[in-house]
């Protein structure tokens, strides 16, 4: 589909076919992005590695992430980080059982989600349960997504893009300028100690990099780098985390399935371990089923062609946005039966994965512009859920019935339940 905003041609790609063209057959050609007026203002687009031109700088600066962040070792070395805040998720659920108080799943994850990435990046929670520290940590990444995510018309009319009209701009300086405030403090600290107080962290591996006789990294990449991975992180797993319940307590013997399974797979009492989620194939299932009907990129990010490109006879003309409608795809009723359904067992009968090379189910994207958080994302949503299920059973709200649970969206850069789903938890 062509569509003409404004003065941006914009491509929508909406069947796997044309998907695998656009992301494998000609990856090079379409795997640049389109900055949005916002992400210049702030100059992030030209130092993020979401957004940067695929060039020498992107790959050194991806090949860092991999190594420092997201290789199998890196990832094995920081789980007990994860399992300690998915312990004091635990511990805080437990405590709403107690009292009687509902949970509000999207704020509890949040803050586990939060707390999680904060301690692997800096060794510091960012947020406590019982406090507002969590709730001011998110209305700052949320405000920055909403300005992200928000149509501009400065985008379409490049003339308006020096007058701000919705004045989109200068509230994404004020937001990422608080967002700056607190990693530079952070890497300010942590400058002044290096050396007397040794941490076994992001930040110090990339403060090594930026502190050797020639140095790999500026300070400006890393701080720009690190704020990359808040915003990748902390919104999109609790968002998943979120929907899933919404749909096991719309589908009570769906969630008794996956509970059935865990006390099978780790006891009645036991504590799931990053390394059973392979020994859980509902709880697979369940996972892929939510990425599908409820993808968090549902058009991914967008690309631009940097050359004009013939597909299917049509030309793709420089410089055109591309949008992948995986959104679409998921809800294909030629591809899915009953594609508007919560049915996790259609992953049991096949074998697709959200590896990029299936592109009937590609939420996280494909070819060299593919979410590099895919292995942790993986391992976090898993045994976040599990954490929730395994030793509770879950009511809504009195007056709340399972088939009036709101399941409306609300979009920005990620796809969000539009009413926060709150329940309580009581004794398994």
């Amino acid at each position: 589909m062509y569509l003409k905003l404004g003065y941006r041609e914009t491509i929508v790609v909406s069947s796997p076919e044309l998907a695998k063209t656009v992301l494998q057959k000609y990856d090079q050609t379409l795997s640049s992005r389109t900055v949005p007026v916002t992400l210049e203002s702030v100059k992030h687009g030209k130092f993020s590695v979401a957004f940067m031109p695929v060039d020498n700088q992107w790959r050194k600066l991806r090949r860092i992430l991999k190594e420092q962040m997201f290789s199998l070792q890196r990832l094995d070395a920081s789980q007990s980080i994860r399992e300690e805040n998915l312990h004091k998720l635990y511990e805080y659920v437990n405590q709403c059982r107690v009292n009687g108080h509902a949970v509000d799943i999207a704020e509890a994850t949040f803050t586990t989600s939060l707390n999680t990435i904060s301690s692997t990046l800096f060794s510091v929670d960012f947020a406590d349960f019982n406090s507002d520290s969590s709730h001011e940590f998110k209305d700052v990444v949320w405000n920055v997504m909403k300005c992200i995510g928000s149509p501009n018309l400065a985008d379409y009319f490049p003339v308006l893009k020096y007058v701000d009209p919705q004045g989109i701009s200068r509230r994404t300086k004020f937001y990422f300028g608080k967002l700056y405030a607190i990693l530079d403090g952070i890497i300010d600290q942590r400058l002044k100690s290096k050396g007397t107080l040794e941490k076994n962290d992001l930040l110090e591996a990339l403060l090594d990099l930026y502190q050797k006789p020639e140095p790999e990294l500026s300070r400006n990449e890393i701080r720009h780098m690190l704020l990359d991975l808040f915003l990748g992180s902390t919104d999109t797993v609790p968002s998943t985390v979120e929907w899933a319940m919404a749909e096991f307590l719309r589908n009570p013997k769906k969630m008794s399935k996956a509970k059935s399974e865990l006390s099978d797979v780790i006891g009645e009492h036991g504590v799931i371990q990053e390394s059973d989620i392979s020994k859980l194939p509902y709880l697979q299932a369940v996972v892929k089923e939510i990425h599908r009907l409820h993808p968090v990129a549902p058009l991914l990010v967008p690309h631009k062609a940097e050359a004009d490109v013939e597909i299917n006879g049509y030309i793709i003309p420089k410089n055109a946005q591309i949008l992948v409608n995986t959104w679409a795809s998921s809800r294909d009723s030629n591809i899915w039966s009953s594609p508007d359904s919560f049915k996790p067992e259609r992953f049991l009968a096949c074998k697709f994965d959200y590896n990029g090379q299936d592109f009937k189910f590609i939420p996280f994207g494909s070819g060299r512009r593919m979410c590099p958080g895919l292995a942790l994302a993986h391992r976090v949503v898993h045994v976040m859920l599990a954490t929730l299920i395994h030793n509770f059973d879950w009511r809504l709200e009195e007056g709340l019935k399972p088939e009036e649970i709101d399941m409306s969206e609300k979009f920005t850069t990620t796809l969000h339940k539009a009413i926060p789903l709150k329940a309580i938890p009581i004794k398994f």
